[in-house]
C-alpha cells in the first residue's frame, strides 16, 4: 500500500476518510497481533514457572460492588446505622477485654486500698445480683453466637444471636427468650383486589396460613387493617400478610407481626408463579427449611427475624423443601426448591472447600435442585413500630423508611 504497517496514533487523524478507515483497520490488526504475541510469551514463561501464573491470578480478582461495600465507622447499633453487627460486637468484646485487663493491672498496684473498700460491699449486694444476671444472659447469648465448625461453612448465613440489645428492647415481642408459638398467618389483599390466585400461592409458601377475601361490595363492610389485626389477635393469629396490586399484578407486601407490630412494607417485582418456571415441581404440605442469607446490619437482622417468625422452627426434612431469602444489595430474592441427594456423574467435578482442597466424605455425592415457586423479589420500603402505616409521630412512628437519596452511593447498602 506504500505506507508502513506500523500505524502511529497521529496518522489515524488523516483528512481523507477512506485513508483514515484503512489506517484504522491496520492499526487494529497490529494491536491484536501485539496482544496475541504478549499472551503467548506470558504462557511460555508461566509454563516454566507456575508461580507466575498464581501471582497473576491473585492480582486479577474481579471486585464486585458487594466486595467494595462501605460501612459506617461508628460505635452504634441502632436501626438506621449501616454497620456490620458481627464485626462491631467483636470489636466491643476486644475493647472490654482490654479495659478489664487494665483494671486488673490497676488493682494489683492498689492492694493497700482494698481493706477500706470491703466495708462498702454489703450495701451493693442487690445491685450486684442484677449485674450478675445480666452478665449471665450476655454470656449465654455470646455462647449461642459462636457457631461450630462446619464441613462446608456458609459465608452468607445470618446469625440472629448477634442481634443488638437496643433492637431487643425496642421490639420485645420479636426478640424474646420465650419460645415463639406455632405460626398462624392470615393472608388477605387490598380492597377490590383481583389477586386471588396469587394470594392462594402465598398460602402454599407460608405454612399454617389461610386466605380470606377482602371484598369491598356495597353490602359488605370495608374493614381497615387495624380492625383485621384486632380480629386476628383475638383468634390467636401470629401475623397478617397484606398483598397489594397495581394493574392486576402484585406490587407490594405488608407483614404485620401480632399482637402489636411491627409492620414491614415491601415492594414486589419479578413475580413468576411456579407453573411458569421451566422444569418446576409441585410443592407439598411439609414444613420447609428456611435459609436467611446475607443480613448483616441491625435493620437486616430485624428483617430476617420477622421472616423467621413466619415459619415453624421444626422443619419436616422428609419433604426436602427449602425456602431461601437471599439479600443482595438490599433486594431480597425469595426462592423455594426441593433438593435430592444423588450420585456424582462422571462429567462433574469434586466439591472444593474454602481452603481450595477437595472436601472429604462427599466425593461421590451431589445435590440436585428443583424449583417449586413462586419466585419474586422484595425490597424493604418502610418499618412501622405499630400496626399499619402510621404517621411520623406517636406510638406507631416510622422506625425506618427508604428514601431515594439512600442509593446515591452505589457501594452503600442498608440490609
Amino acid at each position: 500500500m506504500g505506507y508502513n504497517s506500523r500505524v502511529s496514533e497521529s496518522a489515524l487523524k488523516s483528512a481523507n476518510k477512506l485513508r483514515r478507515r484503512e489506517l484504522f483497520v491496520q492499526h487494529k490488526k497490529n494491536k491484536d497481533k501485539d496482544r496475541r504475541e504478549e499472551r503467548l510469551r506470558r504462557r511460555k514463561e508461566e509454563d516454566r514457572n507456575p508461580e507466575l501464573k498464581a501471582a497473576r491470578l491473585s492480582k486479577n480478582v474481579t471486585k464486585t460492588l458487594d466486595q467494595k461495600r462501605v460501612w459506617d465507622d461508628v460505635d452504634d447499633d441502632s436501626l438506621g446505622a449501616v454497620v456490620d453487627v458481627e464485626k462491631l460486637k467483636r470489636r466491643r468484646m476486644e475493647e472490654a477485654e482490654a479495659e478489664e485487663q487494665a483494671a486488673l493491672d490497676a488493682a494489683n498496684g492498689d492492694d493497700d486500698d482494698d481493706d477500706d473498700n470491703d466495708s462498702m460491699l454489703e450495701s451493693d449486694e442487690e445491685g450486684e445480683d442484677d449485674e450478675k444476671k445480666q452478665a449471665a444472659l450476655e454470656r449465654q447469648r455470646e455462647k449461642r453466637a459462636k457457631r461450630d465448625n462446619s464441613v462446608a461453612p456458609s459465608t452468607t448465613s445470618t446469625n440472629l444471636d448477634l442481634t443488638p440489645t437496643s433492637l431487643a428492647l425496642k421490639f420485645p415481642t420479636l426478640f424474646t427468650d420465650i419460645p415463639p408459638p406455632t405460626p398462624k398467618i392470615l393472608i388477605t389483599t387490598s380492597l377490590n383486589s383481583t389477586l386471588h390466585h396469587e394470594a392462594e400461592l402465598l398460602c402454599g409458601l407460608f405454612p399454617n396460613s389461610n386466605y380470606i377475601r377482602r371484598s369491598g361490595h356495597r353490602f359488605g363492610h370495608k374493614y381497615s387493617l387495624r380492625e383485621i389485626c384486632k380480629f386476628c389477635t383475638n383468634a390467636d393469629y401470629t401475623a397478617v400478610v397484606l398483598l397489594k396490586e397495581d394493574l392486576k399484578k402484585p406490587t407490594g407486601l405488608s407483614i404485620v407481626h401480632l399482637p402489636s407490630g411491627p409492620t414491614f412494607h415491601f415492594s414486589i417485582s419479578n413475580w413468576i408463579e411456579g407453573k411458569k418456571l421451566p422444569g418446576h415441581g409441585n410443592p407439598t404440605n411439609h414444613y420447609p427449611e428456611l435459609l436467611l442469607n446475607n443480613f448483616k446490619t441491625p435493620l437486616g437482622l430485624l428483617t430476617a427475624k420477622i421472616f423467621q417468625t413466619m415459619f415453624p422452627p421444626q422443619p419436616e426434612f422428609q419433604g426436602r423443601q427449602v425456602i431461601t431469602l437471599h439479600n443482595q444489595r438490599d433486594y431480597i430474592f425469595v426462592r423455594r426448591h426441593r433438593y435430592v441427594f444423588r450420585n456424582k456423574r462422571a462429567t462433574e467435578k469434586s466439591i472444593i472447600g474454602t481452603d481450595g482442597k477437595e472436601l472429604k466424605g462427599v466425593e461421590d455425592i451431589r445435590a440436585g435442585l428443583q424449583e417449586l415457586g413462586p419466585r419474586f423479589t422484595l425490597k424493604l420500603r418502610r418499618v412501622d413500630k405499630g400496626i399499619g402505616r402510621a404517621g411520623s409521630e406517636g406510638p406507631d412512628a416510622a422506625q425506618w423508611e427508604w428514601k431515594s437519596k439512600m442509593e446515591k452511593d452505589r457501594k452503600r447498602f442498608n440490609l
